[in-house]
Order: C-alpha cells, then sequence, then structure tokens
C-alpha cells in the first residue's frame, strides 16, 4: 500500500477562489485534440462552484482547468470561467458524446456547451450558455443525483425531495417519473449495459428496469448503515458487480452486491471518516473514495485493498472525484476551494520486479546449499 504526500508536487493542487462541488474530465470529443491541443495541455476538467445565495462576495460559476499530465500540474487559473449568477451551481454531467455539460442548481437544471478557442499560439476550451432550455427540468428544486447513461441518449435525476426522472436525450421525453423511491435521493448510476439504474438516498437502495421503468429490486440496509453514493462496475467483464457506499459509527465501508440476484455479496470496512466523494475507474480495476477529513483512498476494486492513501490531500472534505477516461488519473474537488490531479501509479510492475527478484533470491539459496552439500564449495 502507498502513502502519497500532497506537499511532494503543489502544481497537482490549485485552489481557485470558490468553494467546488463537482468536477468532470472534458471528453476528447469536446473540440480539441490532441493535434490541436497545446504541446503541453493534455486534457481540460471543468469544476462547479460558489458562494451561494448569500452576498458571501464569492461567485458562483463553472471553471475550465487545463492540465499537463507529463509534469502533474493543473493551470494556475482556470482557462475559462462561467458565472451563474446567484445560482450555485453543484452537480454536473458531462454528456459522453462531448456535446455539453448539465448542471443542477438550486431550483432547476440547465445545459451549456462546450466552445473551443483556437489561435496561433493558444488552444483552449470553454463553456457557453446554451439556447437549449431543459423545460421538464424547470422548478424543480435542487437535484442531488445527475447522470447520463453510457451511450448519452437518456438521462436521469434525482432531487432532494425524493423525486426520481428518466428523460431521453436530448428530446427530455420522460420515461419515468417517480416519487416513491426514497424521501430523498442522493446518488445514481446506469449499469454499463444501459438495462437498469441504481438510486440510493433515504432508506433502502433501489434496482430500477430503464425499459419497464419499474423498480425490480431493493438493496436493504444492516444495522446502522447509511448509505451514500453507488456505482456499478465497469468493463465488459461477466461478473459485474454493484458497489455502495454506507456509513456507520465505525465509519465507511463498501458493500459489493451480485448484479443477478441483488444480494449483497460482501462489505469491506475502508476508512475510519465518514465517505464525502466516490467514484469507479473507466476501465474497471480501481474505487476511489474521499473523507469528511479530506483524504482520499484509492483501491483495487476486486479485492477491496487499499492501494494509495493521500493523507489530506485538502482541507476540507472531498465533494467530488472523477477518474480520467484512460484511467490514469484522478481528480477531486473540495469546499476548500481546491482541485487536485492524482497520478495513478502501475503497482503491477513493481509487484512482478518484487517476485522475480524474490524468486532469483531463492534460486541462489537453493544452488549454494547444493553445492556445500555435494562438495563443490571450497
Amino acid at each position: 500500500m502507498g502513502n502519497g504526500n500532497n506537499k511532494d508536487d503543489e502544481s497537482s493542487c490549485k485552489k481557485y477562489g470558490v468553494p467546488l462541488y463537482g468536477a468532470a474530465w472534458a471528453p476528447l470529443a469536446a473540440g480539441i485534440s490532441d493535434s490541436t491541443a497545446s504541446s503541453s495541455v493534455n486534457g481540460h476538467v471543468v469544476l462547479s462552484g460558489g458562494g451561494g445565495e448569500g452576498r458571501s462576495g464569492i461567485p458562483n460559476a463553472l471553471l475550465v482547468a487545463a492540465l499537463d499530465l507529463g509534469s502533474n500540474s493543473l493551470s494556475d487559473q482556470p482557462v475559462a470561467k462561467l458565472g451563474t449568477g446567484s445560482d450555485l451551481p453543484y452537480r454536473i454531467a458531462v454528456h459522453p458524446g462531448g456535446e455539453g455539460v448539465i448542471c443542477s442548481l438550486p431550483k432547476s437544471c440547465r445545459w451549456f456547451e462546450w466552445e473551443a478557442n483556437t489561435s496561433e499560439d493558444k488552444h483552449s476550451l470553454s463553456l457557453k450558455s446554451s439556447e437549449k432550455v431543459l423545460q421538464q427540468l424547470e422548478d424543480v428544486g435542487q437535484q442531488l443525483g445527475i447522470t447520463f447513461n453510457p451511450e448519452g441518449n437518456l438521462l436521469a435525476v434525482g432531487g432532494e425531495d425524493g423525486r426520481l426522472r428518466i428523460c431521453k436525450w436530448p428530446s427530455m421525453e420522460t420515461t419515468l417519473d417517480e416519487s416513491s423511491g426514497h424521501s430523498s435521493v442522493k446518488d445514481l448510476d446506469f449499469s454499463p449495459d444501459g438495462k437498469f439504474l441504481v438510486s440510493v438516498g433515504s432508506g433502502p437502495g433501489r434496482i430500477w428496469n430503464v425499459a419497464s421503468s419499474t423498480s425490480i429490486a431493493s438493496l436493504p440496509k444492516e444495522n446502522d448503515e447509511v448509505f451514500g453514493f453507488c456505482r456499478f462496475s465497469r468493463g465488459t467483464d461477466a461478473d459485474q458487480v454493484l458497489y455502495v457506499t454506507a456509513v456507520r459509527d465505525n465509519g465507511g465501508s463498501i458493500v459489493k452486491w451480485n448484479t443477478t440476484s441483488w444480494k449483497r455479496m460482501n462489505s469491506r470496512h475502508v476508512v475510519r471518516d465518514p465517505v464525502s466523494a466516490f467514484n469507479v475507474s473507466p476501465d474497471g480495476k480501481l474505487l476511489a473514495l474521499g473523507t469528511i477529513q479530506g483524504d482520499i483512498l484509492i483501491l483495487s476494486s476486486t479485492s477491496m485493498q487499499v492501494r494509495t492513501i493521500v493523507k489530506k490531500a485538502h482541507l476540507g472534505l472531498v465533494t467530488a472525484l472523477a477518474f480520467s477516461q484512460d484511467s490514469r488519473a484522478l481528480i477531486s474537488a473540495s469546499l476548500d476551494s481546491s482541485a487536485r490531479v492524482t497520478l495513478i501509479k502501475d503497482t503491477k510492475k513493481k509487484g512482478v520486479n518484487l517476485w522475480i527478484i524474490l524468486f532469483v533470491i531463492l534460486i541462489a539459496v537453493a544452488v549454494y546449499y547444493y553445492a556445500k552439500n555435494e562438495g563443490l564449495l571450497l
């Protein structure tokens, strides 16, 4: 297990002046390809946050920051900033096809489009307000969960009031509108094949059949568990599972569920502090969680063993985590106004090298004792 130190590379963590609540990676399809991007820029991340409706003097905005993976550094300042007035941008979801970003505001959801900014010496990405108005998501209250399915043709949102909606994208035709599943929805996720949607919030978790728009299973809690976040495993592995984070008196746990029987498989206690953010890497190999103390943990998805801990990655609680599309980097955001990029280290190669070294040592010892017993040594 590795231990990261956020002081080792200060360039990997930047403060952007507003408390951050959302973080996501801009897809390559958003408008800047590898051939047109600046040689020092390997990608962009979008962040959401602000000071809310009060007169704190802290603006509400969507921010776009550039990333250089070679030096593991975020841009000192956002390369683009789009204010949202008195509305605090909370959760965000990037459309997988690169069309834009949907953002939940206190009373509604708003759609923003990518805009590529190119000149002779500068190539960057920004967001602009869209003329597309999401009428079905106007005056619906705060949405705490928001996600697209992998194909990008369905959008699911879950509200603070417990109402769950699935809409076709981009027509916004409603296929599911349910208010009895939870008294409040905290998180949502589509299965990789798009057939199921999981929702967690107050009470047990729920599994929804997307085609029939019905609840087909319940995920019961045990003892004093409080479910927080939910993610299906990724990749093409036939043995798909579902991960749900749970908080108990002894801290944070990850519960693994079978996606055929919807029965609980096992649970693993991973951290003493409550979990405040969670995600799964696109290649399905890693889990990441953030805590209210600002720590980040990266785990193996199969064993749920901790691989890396970054203590005090942020000074405030971690509000959002997102892996890059190639699973090589993790972006995190915090209420302390900071965003951080954590590079994923390849521990497999180190493990293989260690086993080779041990094997060589054992062979050498065996040869030594054989030669000694045969009298071959002087």
